[in-house]
C-alpha cells in the first residue's frame, strides 16, 4: 500500500537522526511504534510504496547532503521548516535563527518556494515575549524569507499536561511569567501577522485554530495532498483526509517517529515529557537499529517477529486501519 511518509512530527529527525534515515533508506523499510497503544510495525520506504516523504525540522543543516540521495532515489519531498526566532531560553538547543535561515534558503533554491511550508509555530506570549515582541520578530523573519517560502503555518501554544508542567517548571527556573491570551487578544494579534505576512508576499495558515480564519488567514493543511498533488502528480492525486487532532486539516500519512527522542530542549513541545529523558534518549540511539529509541539487538528481534507475524495476518482479512498502521510492505 503506497502511503505518505511524516518524517517527524514526533521528534526532529532531519536534525537528529539523519544517518539513521540513510540507512533505512538502504534497507528499504523503518519501524514504527504506535505511541499510544505501543503496537510495532514496519513500514515500507521503496520508492513505489511512498507517495511523498514530508519532513519536519528546525535545522535542515545536517540533512543536506542526505537530502541529495532523496532526490536522486526520486522520492517527492515536501518540507516543515519551523523558525520562531524566539529567545534562547525557550529552545535552548536550537541552532542560531540565521543558520536556519540560511538553510532554508539553501532547500529553496534547490527546490522551490512551493515546497516549504514555514512554520512560526508555536506562537509563546509570555513576558518577555508579548504580542508586540511577536509583531517585531515576525516582521523580520518575513523580511529575511520574502521570496523563498509562499506560506506561513502558525499556532499558539497548546496546554497539553506536559506542556502544561513545563510551563511552570520554566516560569520558576527563569522568572518569566508565561501567559495565554484570550480568544479576542489571540485574534487580533493574528490579525496584525497576516497583514505583515501579505506585505511580504506571504499567505497565512493557522494549524488547528479554526476561529482564526478570515480573509487572509486560511486552514493550514501541514501534510498537504493537493500542495503535493500539484507539485507531483499533475493534481490527479487526492489524498484522504486523517486529522491528528481537533481541527487538523492533514490528509493520511504515516508517521516514523518516536515521542521523547528530540533533544532540542523546545519548552512548549509536545513531543517530549522532559528534555533530559529526550536528550538521554538521543544519546543512546543506535542508528543501526530500525526503530528509533531502540538499540540494535532490540530492533532486530522484533522486526522478526513482526516479519513472521506477517504471513499469519494476510492468512486472515486484515482490517482497514490496521493496513494503513504498516502491517504490510
Amino acid at each position: 500500500m503506497s502511503r505518505i511518509i511524516s518524517v517527524s512530527r514526533r521528534t526532529d529527525i532531519p536534525a537528529f537522526y539523519g544517518p539513521w534515515f540513510e540507512r533505512r533508506l538502504d534497507e528499504g523499510f523503518a519501524g514504527w511504534e504506535n505511541p499510544f497503544g505501543g503496537q510495532r510495525y514496519l513500514v515500507s520506504l521503496k520508492r513505489e510504496d511512498v507517495i511523498a516523504l514530508v519532513f519536519w525540522s528546525k535545522n535542515y543543516r545536517p540533512f543536506l547532503p542526505i537530502l541529495e540521495r532523496v532526490r536522486a532515489l526520486g522520492f517527492p519531498t515536501v518540507f516543515n521548516y519551523t523558525i520562531t526566532g524566539l529567545p534562547h531560553e525557550f529552545e535552548c538547543h536550537l541552532v542560531p535563527t540565521e543558520d536556519a535561515i540560511d538553510s532554508l534558503l539553501e532547500l529553496s533554491r534547490t527546490y522551490s518556494p512551493d515546497h516549504i511550508n514555514w512554520r512560526y509555530d508555536p506562537i509563546v506570549v509570555s513576558s518577555i515575549t508579548p504580542p508586540d515582541f511577536h509583531e517585531k520578530r515576525f516582521a523580520e523573519l518575513c523580511g529575511r524569507l520574502r521570496g523563498h517560502v509562499k506560506r506561513c503555518y502558525f499556532s499558539y501554544a497548546i496546554l497539553y499536561g506536559k506542556v502544561e508542567r513545563n510551563f511552570h517548571r520554566f516560569e520558576r527556573e527563569h522568572n518569566v511569567k508565561m501567559l495565554n491570551p484570550p480568544q479576542p487578544e489571540r485574534i487580533a494579534l493574528a490579525r496584525r501577522l497576516a497583514e505583515i505576512a501579505t506585505a511580504h508576499e506571504i499567505e497565512m495558515f493557522t494549524c488547528c485554530g479554526d476561529y482564526l480564519i478570515d480573509g487572509r488567514i486560511k486552514k493550514a493543511h501541514c501534510v498537504d495532498g493537493d500542495v503535493i498533488s500539484r507539485i507531483y502528480y499533475g493534481g490527479k492525486w487526492h489524498g484522504a483526509d486523517r486529522p491528528t487532532r481537533k481541527e487538523c486539516g492533514c490528509v493520511e500519512s504515516t508517521d516514523i517517529g518516536k515521542y521523547d527522542t528530540c533533544p532540542h530542549g523546545c519548552i512548549y513541545c509536545y513531543a517530549n515529557i522532559n528534555k533530559e529523558q529526550a536528550i538521554r534518549s538521543c544519546k543512546a540511539h543506535d542508528a543501526a537499529s530500525a526503530f528509533i529509541g531502540y538499540t540494535k539487538a532490540e530492533s532486530d528481534r522484533v522486526v522478526e517477529e513482526i516479519k513472521q507475524r506477517i504471513p499469519k495476518e494476510r492468512e486472515k482479512r486484515i482490517a482497514p486501519q490496521d493496513k494503513q498502521l504498516g502491517f504490510e510492505f
